[in-house]
């Protein structure tokens, strides 16, 4: 089950427990529970902190707990939690084993205070990326809190009840039988959504917070390479995202970045936030702006409204808000998200294993997913709606040398049609006949390019006519003191090294404007006597 490799690591890592920890199993007479023995009893193996019970008596089977010696609650896994879920086991097998987790002191006393009864479910797939984060978090929760249960179930494991429960899309969470949430989830989101005056204290905190000469709105590639350039000009530098490393998160190969032969989204991302970090940028997370102010006079402050309704102030702004994925927008798109359609064929296309699938899109992203797919599911249609497919020749290729997979190219989709609350076909018409065609299946993934997330500066900031921040050679936005970078700019050619190069460029620009404008004085105040005087 672990080779040998993997065994030396463990065992470095199980070194650390300070306190004793077991496993309690509830097994069956299925091949997964075989294999759930055999990583158990590794486990075991690698240090005398750990022992094994296998006379669990749990109703799903295979599961096992982690908990504490001579407890039966901690964090449950229903099926093996291998792939992508390795290191949410061994995150687990430690802080059970009380090594300390690495979450900020206020956000780790929030969960040892939250009070109720919280029964969380969270639905994961092994090939899923968006899922550790998820799964890491809950699981942190029911070991730091007694009223918090998590259980961690991996989909392919359960099919019956994936398909039971109608789970198209992974990470979902379910909280006392009820829908949580799905997607990827920090665990500051989540504690957030239990502790409601939470926002309210956040709020204060934030708005209390001295003012930045740089002030980075995105925590993508671009935000990341501004925060880096500003600090190590030596000054004050902030960066206010709603999830540090942007869409990188949902990335998985990454191959044309240089210098880094191969590494994937949420690793690059990691690596990013940790820089970040060691140059002591205040790195504030799950924040979404909804408004800029400009500076009321040359050298003022600039003013960031956030959408808790903190405000956070600074002298520079570097807007690098990055874009998301768009959507085709026609009917029955928003009706069956997560119910069949998709976006990330990664997370979500094992539990389309053996079905009739479609990708929306024919560009680079677009292919990549068919042919990802078309080695999980029975058929992958794709869908392009110009007269041929834009992605690379290589990639064209090898879809084209997939026996299961159809291309429809000069095509419309027009609808996505379902049937009790999950997808069961789409539309589609032939522009050159205007002949519509329904095609039976049961999962729809669009692929089709993105959008950029600048809809709150209509008004202050100039727009592009596809909603992109216009900026010129260095950086600058209409706006004095306010720059942009990356995806969510003008900048032809949406990659993360471009970003990147974009993110370090504006804060150059950033640091040139400020030692060049003054800071504005600060009004004196005048006693009511002076100014009746006056």
């Amino acid at each position: 089950m672990l080779d040998d490799s993997l065994k030396s690591q463990l065992q470095q890592y199980l070194a650390l427990l300070r306190q004793p920890i077991q496993l309690i199993a509830s097994l069956d007479a299925s091949q997964t529970s075989v294999d759930m023995r055999e990583l158990l009893e590794s486990i075991v193996s690698l240090s005398d902190k750990v022992t094994l019970d296998t006379n669990g008596v749990d109703a799903r089977k295979p599961s096992f707990v982690v908990a504490r010696q001579g407890e039966t609650q901690g964090v449950r896994f229903a099926g093996l939690p291998l792939g992508h879920e390795f290191t949410s086991l061994v995150l687990a097998l430690l802080w059970t084993g009380g090594h300390p987790p690495k979450f900020e002191a206020d956000v780790l006393d929030q969960i040892r205070a939250l009070d109720g009864d919280f029964n969380f479910e969270v639905f994961m797939s092994l090939s899923c990326h968006n899922c550790p984060d998820v799964v890491q978090a809950l699981s942190l929760m029911a070991i730091l809190n007694p009223k918090v249960k998590t259980t961690v179930i991996e989909g392919g494991a359960f099919q019956e009840e994936v398909t039971r429960r109608e789970i198209m899309a992974v990470p979902i969470v379910f909280l006392n039988g009820e829908n949580f949430g799905s997607g990827r989830m920090l665990l500051e989101e989540i504690v957030g959504k239990l502790d409601t005056g939470a926002a309210a204290r956040d709020a204060a905190k934030l708005s209390a917070k001295d003012p930045y000469e740089v002030l980075i709105v995105g925590g993508g590639p671009a935000g990341a390479a501004a925060a880096v350039y500003a600090a190590r000009k030596g000054i004050r530098t902030g960066v206010a995202a709603e999830r540090f490393g942007g869409q990188v998160n949902d990335t998985m190969a990454i191959e044309n970045y240089i210098s880094v032969l191969e590494t994937d989204g949420p690793k690059f991302a990691a690596a990013m936030e940790a820089q970040t970090r060691a140059y002591d940028v205040d790195i504030m997370n799950l924040q979404r702006a909804d408004a800029i102010v400009p500076a009321s006079q040359p050298g003022g402050l600039i003013e960031v409204k956030l959408a808790n309704g903190g405000t956070l102030k600074s002298r520079t702004v570097i807007l690098s808000t990055g874009a998301r994925w768009r959507n085709v927008n026609v009917p029955g798109e928003q009706e069956y998200k997560n119910k069949g359609v998709a976006y990330c064929p990664h997370c979500d296309g094992p539990l389309f294993k053996g079905k009739d699938v479609a990708v929306i899109g024919g560009g680079n992203s677009g292919v990549e997913a068919a042919i990802d797919l078309a080695g999980v599911v029975k058929h992958v249609t794709v869908i392009e709606f110009m007269p041929e497919l834009k992605a690379d020749a290589v990639l064209v290729k090898k879809l084209h040398s997939l026996p299961n997979v159809t291309v429809h190219t000069n095509a419309q989709t027009t609808e996505i049609t379902g049937a009790d609350g999950k997808v069961n076909g789409m539309r589609y018409k032939d522009r050159a006949s205007n002949e519509e065609h329904l095609v039976p299946l049961e999962g729809v993934f669009v692929q089709i390019g993105l959008v950029p997330n600048t809809e709150w500066l209509k008004g202050t900031v100039e727009l592009s006519k596809f909603g992109e921040i216009v900026v010129d050679a260095k950086g600058h936005t209409n706006l004095p003191g306010v720059f942009a970078a990356g995806d969510c700019t003008t900048v032809p050619y949406k990659q993360i090294v471009i970003a990147a190069g974009d993110g370090a460029k504006a804060a150059l620009s950033a640091f040139d404007h400020l030692i060049r404008t003054p800071a504005a004085e600060k009004p004196v105040a005048v006693a009511p006597a002076e100014a009746a005087l006056a």
